[in-house]
């Protein structure tokens, strides 16, 4: 007889269990301020602990390793982050944005090479913006031009997150300069090993040096690394953006919520030099109710838009803005309450969030997300037009 699949309140103790003996131990103290090397050894170990468990890619279908409901996904990502786990920051772009592009648009061989290879360990990144074309991406100028059965790329990227440790590249090139912008860039799945490839990380404020330039001289590319039909990448990116919403946003609302907001009433409750409390402050208090009003709103929005089969055209834009900005407020917020202190911390666990607790990095940190995936401006502009129907602001040549 088949046996009865379990509840979410099983499930829930089955994950609590499995985290309570997985979850490395001060995981936080030993990834600060590691070489690059430790950092992909433990992201990927860390990657292939969950795997094993069936927890890596629980967003993907069934037949390549996910297949798990809706509801089991929010209890996972609720009891990940309630127990503090590593984030997998290295296999990000590969199992989110590389997975949902290949499920979309790629052919059955472009999925049967790669899926298999991401769940082994192969690391993507993303080579969207360019120096001239940052929110405005249908301005990029990186050309491939056709050359028999390939493509040759010239051109620079810029923010190309993790890119000094990628195998593969997810690039959005021009093919053909002579039509709209949008419609003459096509979509590719590049070698980072190809030979004309000069990966430069780029140091950030914060002392990490996270995103790169990459720059393209003469890459031969072969037309099996295209995805989707010549000229229509601009469709095909759409499918990675929105990678960057549902159960991702969740995830880190659900981390925002645990360990953000656990360590920001914590910072608050510690007595000063003075021997009183920032929490006996009526003001302090009432700053910390107010986002914890925000943080259930937000963690009710990012369930409700995952749950939904049919999002609105405005859904993922209002998700991500509500998130980053109040991710900047409240790392702000801990900020100024954390003290002279706080400014002398360098280093932050590089396997962890935006919230690690390092209240000055993670507020420098926090403007990162008010820009890429398209910056706060830009989803004011698609809540107003697609969200409210509001007329459309002229944008020249479509």
């Amino acid at each position: 007889m088949k046996s009865a699949a379990p509840t979410l309140a099983e499930f829930r103790a089955t994950v609590r269990d499995w985290c309570r003996d997985h979850v490395p131990a001060d995981w936080r103290r030993a990834q600060t301020g590691v070489p690059d090397g430790e950092f992909v050894r433990f992201q990927k170990e860390w990657f292939q602990t969950l795997r094993e468990a069936g927890f890596a890619v629980p967003h993907w279908p069934k037949e390549w390793g996910g297949g798990m409901p809706v509801a089991e996904q929010v209890v996972l990502y609720q009891e990940l982050a309630a127990h503090d786990a590593p984030r997998l920051v290295l296999p990000f772009v590969s199992i989110h944005h590389a997975a949902s592009t290949l499920l979309a648009a790629g052919t059955d061989e472009q999925r049967e090479r790669h899926l298999p290879a991401i769940l082994d360990g192969e690391i993507w990144c993303q080579g969207f913006s360019e120096p001239g074309a940052g929110s405005d991406m249908a301005a990029l100028t990186t050309s491939a031009r056709k050359d028999g059965d390939t493509y040759v790329v010239n051109g620079q990227k810029l923010w190309a997150s993790g890119a000094m440790h990628a195998d593969r590249c997810l690039l959005l090139a021009r093919t053909d300069p002579s039509a709209p912008q949008r419609r003459g860039i096509s979509y590719f799945l590049m070698d980072m090993r190809t030979p004309g490839i000069e990966v430069r990380p780029i140091r950030q404020a914060t002392g990490e040096s996270h995103f790169c330039e990459i720059f393209l001289d003469d890459v031969i590319l072969p037309e099996t690394d295209l995805v989707g039909p010549e000229n229509e990448g601009w469709r095909v990116a759409q499918e990675t953006l929105g990678a960057e919403r549902g159960m991702t946003m969740l995830e880190l609302a659900e981390r925002l919520g645990n360990g953000g907001f656990r360590w920001l009433v914590e910072l608050c409750a510690r007595p000063g030099p003075l021997g009183t409390r920032p929490l006996d402050d009526p003001l302090v208090a009432d700053r910390l109710a107010q986002f914890e009003i925000e943080l259930t709103g937000l963690r009710a929005l990012c369930a409700e838009f995952v749950a939904d089969d049919r999002p609105g055209p405005a859904d993922a834009s209002i998700v991500k803005l509500y998130y980053s900005e109040l991710l900047q407020r409240m790392t702000g917020f801990g900020t100024e309450i954390a003290g002279l202190s706080a400014h002398t911390q360098l280093r932050k666990p590089s396997s962890s969030g935006w919230e690690s607790g390092a209240w000055v990095l993670d507020f420098i940190g926090s403007w990162e997300w008010t820009i890429p995936g398209g910056t706060s401006e830009i989803q004011r502009t698609i809540i107003g037009e697609r969200g409210l129907g509001l007329p459309y602001e002229p944008r020249g040549n479509r």
